[in-house]
């Protein structure tokens, strides 16, 4: 049940954070998130589509390779990406500036990502293989997916602009912190 309500609090944390905040803006999250958003804002494909679509080649290296995490994170995977297009009608409600969207965007993305993470299940794409990483390593998850969502942000500044690049910079900061400090909070007190 703990893993469920994880799901689902961390979904709704990550739906309201990109489609309230980043959205508006077109603002990038790193990851297979910033891969979906690029392709929305390009195309305007669904972003949730985009995650589902483009996750399907890690979770078939991670059903051969790490199953736990396949069983793990599928479900985290298709319910984040449900609520990410569910929720994207509030991207047309007021917003706060731009740098406001991008810092407290980050950290609800942030704490979703971590409360998925604290309970070893997460949305899928890119922090499953910061998981899988992290198995392999014993980095931190949060510092492996701060480095992927550093690569997204410079292909993603490189097509959307100056603007769009540094204030997803402090996104993918405040994401990154958030994660890092959420996964370190569970290390330092396995009972949560």
């Amino acid at each position: 049940m703990k893993k469920w309500f994880a799901i689902l609090i961390g979904s709704i944390f990550i739906g309201v954070g990109i489609n309230g905040l980043l959205a508006p803006h077109h603002l990038l999250d790193g990851g297979m998130i910033g891969i979906s958003l690029i392709a929305n804002y390009t195309w305007g494909v669904q972003p949730g589509l985009v995650i589902i679509l483009l996750s399907l080649p890690l979770y078939g290296l991670a059903w051969f390779y790490h199953r736990s995490y396949f069983y793990n994170s599928v479900h985290g995977m298709l319910i984040s990406s449900f609520f990410i297009d569910a929720f994207s009608p509030i991207r047309h409600w007021s917003h706060p500036p731009l740098f406001l969207c991008a810092l407290i965007g980050g950290f609800l993305v942030g704490i979703g990502i971590g409360i998925m993470l604290q309970q070893e299940t997460s949305t899928g794409g890119t922090d499953l293989l910061a998981q899988m990483i992290s198995k392999l390593t014993n980095l931190n998850v949060g510092i492996i997916i701060f480095l992927i969502d550093g690569l997204v942000i410079i292909c993603g500044g490189l097509l959307l602009g100056g603007e769009s690049f540094l204030y997803s910079l402090i996104t993918i900061i405040a994401v990154g912190i958030t994660t890092t400090f959420i996964t370190l909070t569970k290390r330092s007190h396995p009972a949560l």
